[in-house]
């Protein structure tokens, strides 16, 4: 089986995005490509149009660290986008092993545990959850797909409903999928991930199809929870001991706003439901998952 040729669809896909006049090139007339065409991108970069074009085409698989750091200025990269385009590129040494089972320490999960006011939430490079608190748990309880938040996000079928900021949530979640590759493009899991909600959901391969890289890190975040209604909420992300394989995603409302007092009223609606936090281990199914009751 041929190697995909990740540094040209990323090159390919980046540069559909990048507006003529975004870059100091004439704006109007006819043209047949979305974006900049790849004379303009390789004359940005300083680059023979030969070249660049050997280089989409997977013909040149050795560009070195300035043609890669001009490719990044012409397509207008930011930091995350940056680092993704040097991995799928300069690719580094297979992992020692493979990643399919991440195990959380029972410290960390004792941790978060004793947060009851904040949900919190752990996820591996998937965003499977591997770990939660209670108000975690709780915050994303009673869906068909509360084990994985990218398939709860666009695959089930209450998801615009529970989640009032669809569009960005999602639009976030695909360009943090693509960040989380940066270790790993060639991730098995992340690959069986991606390409099963591709085929599941037209939205997710049309954000895909976009390449946009970012490592969200904090935002709002906004609910509709089935149980106690609008949540307004914002969110950090942390890397615990430096893991580039576990994300912690720690939850926080306004303290005396509505939202506080909801997620009060949800963790003692769901107070019987409360089990022992403990790791928990998943392995992404290659292909499709099937519908989780």
């Amino acid at each position: 089986m041929a190697k995909a040729n990740r540094l040209g669809e990323f090159l390919r896909a980046r540069r559909a995005q990048v507006l003529p006049g975004e870059v100091g090139l004439p704006v109007g007339g006819v043209r047949r490509v979305p974006g900049l065409r790849r004379e303009e991108v390789a004359s940005l970069a300083g680059l023979s149009l030969d070249y660049y074009a050997r280089l989409e085409q997977g013909r040149e698989q050795h560009p070195s660290a300035g043609v890669l750091n001009a490719l990044g200025r012409a397509l207008r990269l930011g930091p995350d986008a940056q680092r993704y385009l040097f991995a799928v590129a300069v690719p580094g040494p297979a992992p020692a092993a493979a990643r399919a089972h991440r195990q959380v320490g029972a410290n960390l999960l004792a941790l978060i545990a004793d947060w009851n006011g904040h949900p919190a939430v752990l996820l591996d490079r998937c965003n499977t959850v591997i770990g939660a608190n209670h108000l975690g748990r709780a915050l994303y309880a009673g869906h068909r797909h509360s084990d994985n938040l990218a398939r709860l996000l666009f695959v089930d079928e209450n998801a615009r409903t529970f989640y009032r900021d669809w569009n960005k949530v999602a639009t976030g979640c695909v360009a943090g999928l693509r960040a989380s590759a940066v270790l790993d493009p060639d991730d098995a899991d992340l690959t069986a991930l991606v390409g099963e909600l591709c085929v599941r959901s037209a939205e997710f391969a049309r954000l895909w199809s976009k390449a946009e890289v970012k490592d969200k890190t904090s935002d709002t975040f906004q609910l509709r929870h089935p149980l106690v209604g609008d949540l307004d909420l914002v969110f950090e992300s942390l890397r615990p001991n430096g893991s580039p394989d576990v994300v912690l995603k720690i939850y926080r409302a306004e303290p005396g706003s509505a939202t506080a007092e909801a997620l009060a009223v949800l963790g003692s609606l769901t107070a019987d439901q409360q089990a022992p936090d403990r790791a928990a281990i998943h392995t992404t199914t290659r292909g499709f998952s099937g519908d989780r009751p």
